[in-house]
């Protein structure tokens, strides 16, 4: 779920928290699309209390990657550890995201 979004800079600093599955996706994108309508492209998702996330809310962050990159944007993550990491390593969305 959403632990909390900020605006900093520019940037939509969003900080997720627990298990991260297809319900709470659908809220994630509809909150998060509604920055990308407003003109925002650049954002950061911090992970670090994220438990579990499934394809439904990684979808999500593809989602908005795609979105960002075609208005010139893009998204970082932050936070990676335990199961999560490994997932995106294993899927290769390491190489799909800047992590940091």
């Amino acid at each position: 779920m959403i632990h909390h979004v900020q605006i900093e800079g520019g940037l939509v600093i969003v900080a997720l928290k627990g298990k991260i599955y297809v319900d709470e996706a659908t809220v994630i994108r509809e909150k998060l699309f509604r920055y990308l309508e407003q003109g925002y492209n650049e954002f950061v998702f911090h992970l670090f209390d994220v438990d579990y996330i499934d394809s439904s809310g990684l979808g999500v962050l593809v989602a908005v990657q795609k979105r960002a990159l075609q208005a010139g944007g893009g998204v970082t993550i932050k936070g990676l550890q335990g199961e999560v990491k490994k997932l995106f390593e294993l899927t290769r969305l390491t190489k799909v995201f800047a992590i940091e």
